[in-house]
């Protein structure tokens, strides 16, 4: 038996002004042949997953393409193109093979589709035909579509917020395709769609957790292979947006329906839950000191580079300054153009510069700071987090600075902050501060938890801010709630 496998991911952010190149892709890695298979086993992603599954069960991994953009905006076409050119070039090209296992995200946006994923989904089949399973991986944010699961035969999404089960959806994926191949599965999908749009909502606590034990419930019954409740990802400005239940059965559509519709029924029901106003970066950080323990986690949702943002934003950081909060680390600020003024002045040089509030006006402006250089690193370090355990990170050259009790950490690649890795790799215990502050949304929450006392998240203007109504959202094509009232829940 073989399988095919690739990658190809991408959460687009319509409303960022950077677009996202090939070369966005390539500074994560562009991976062919090889390659994909010696960079993720024993890597807990989605690809990892297949690799490990496939090579347990003596399945030959025929691998294709393998890439991912960090989230930001719209992908140009000609990036679209190149994507394409290297996956369905590499699928075209192999021989002999059961069945293709992919990994995409479900949120992709270029300069011509909305859907990405339903598109590349359509391209391939027109390569492979209707005969070949063709079994996809998507991100729990994936505005899923009616296109991707008319092309898929099976679409499976993390049922986790942190995805710390992505390499088990990998796994999953590659015994799903087994089960068809051996034509001990004839899946049948169901799409329930719900008018509305929900802010990022970690699946540790209720309501998202509730829903999912609800999801559960139903994948009790045998004849149902798989139920997940999609998130979806709101902040891109599309037609087809929203939240979404997916279920597939084995031949039972009827079951399917009904389940689908019985879980987005209750989703419309608790609906006002998702729906929580978070304190100001002031107001946060006046809680943090206000609590005993340490030490206080302040992540700021709204600059969380995993959802398209500049990640330079300064709202966070210029509060903490400005409050005059010691004892802090800051991890970290996206400013390459600091870092150079860093390593031309060296280890023990004091820096005066302006930090963050570069890429836009929106997420604040550049601080003015003069500041003590305590440490310079490549950037470099191997991922700790039980999402993405042991993958290799590069955020290029970095700096530790120092500024009035306050640790603040700068890299020149973008990224959200995962682990404590970062703090590590630049001489800091994060145990040892009573105010660790990140940017991140919820993903932090899988390597941060065990080693904080107290998490607050704040939010403020920005590109992932809690706040929909400062989106214009142009392209809908009906009424989403909470942005409007909405009567009546909307199951097709």
């Amino acid at each position: 038996m073989k399988i095919l496998i690739g990658q190809i991911a991408h959460e687009t952010n319509t409303f960022s002004n950077v677009k996202t190149d090939e070369e966005s892709f390539k500074l994560w890695g562009w991976d062919v042949g090889e390659a994909v298979i010696s960079k993720n086993r024993k890597v807990r992603n989605y690809v990892g997953g297949m690799i490990d599954r496939a090579e347990q069960l003596g399945i030959e991994v025929i691998p294709t393409f393998s890439t991912f953009a960090y989230p930001a905006g719209v992908i140009t076409s000609l990036a679209y193109e190149a994507l394409k050119e290297e996956l369905i070039g590499a699928i075209t090209k192999a021989t002999s093979y059961d069945a293709i296992c992919l990994a995409l995200h479900g949120a992709g946006v270029t300069e011509s589709t909305e859907d990405l994923e339903g598109e590349l989904l359509k391209e391939i089949r027109t390569v492979i035909g209707y005969e070949i399973p063709l079994v996809v991986t998507l991100d729990l944010h994936a505005n899923v579509t009616q296109l991707m699961v008319q092309e898929a035969d099976v679409l499976l999404g993390n049922n986790l917020y942190p995805h710390t089960d992505s390499y088990e959806i990998g796994k999953e994926a590659v015994n799903i395709a087994k089960t068809i191949i051996q034509k001990d599965l004839k899946p049948t999908m169901y799409l329930a769609k719900l008018p509305m749009i929900i802010p990022t909502s970690t699946t540790n606590l209720p309501p998202a957790s509730e829903i999912n034990a609800r999801c559960s419930e139903w994948e009790e019954n045998e004849r149902i292979v798989d139920c997940t409740f999609y998130h979806g990802f709101p902040y891109t400005n599309i037609a087809d947006i929203g939240v979404t239940v997916l279920v597939t059965t084995n031949d039972h559509p009827d079951l399917a329906k009904e389940a689908a519709r019985d879980v987005s029924s209750y989703i419309w029901g608790i609906k006002d839950q998702f729906y929580q106003k978070k304190p100001s970066p002031k107001e946060g950080i006046a809680q943090a000191l206000s609590y005993d323990g340490h030490p206080v986690v302040l992540n700021e949702t709204s600059d969380n580079p995993g959802g398209g943002t500049p990640g330079d934003g300064t709202f966070l950081l210029r509060a903490l300054i400005e409050e005059k909060v010691s004892n802090a680390a800051f991890g970290f600020m996206y400013d390459p153009e600091v870092v150079d003024i860093a390593f031309k002045a060296g280890i023990g040089s004091s820096v005066d510069v302006l930090l963050g509030g570069k890429t836009d006006d929106l997420h604040g402006e550049p601080i003015a700071l003069k500041a003590y250089v305590k440490c310079l690193t490549d950037g470099r370090f191997i991922q700790s987090s039980p999402m993405g355990k042991g993958g290799k990170i590069n955020l290029g050259r970095s700096v530790r600075l120092q500024c009035d009790g306050l640790d603040i950490i700068v890299c020149s690649v973008k990224s959200q902050t995962l682990d404590e890795q970062i703090f590590l790799l630049h001489g800091i215990d994060v145990k040892e501060y009573k105010i660790i502050a990140i940017k991140s949304s919820q993903h932090f929450r899988a390597g941060f938890e065990p080693n904080s006392s107290k998490i607050i998240t704040v939010d403020s203007p920005g590109l992932s801010t809690l706040d929909f109504t400062t989106f214009d959202y142009t392209n809908l094509k009906t009424d989403v709630y909470p942005l409007k009232a909405v009567s009546q829940v909307a199951t097709k």
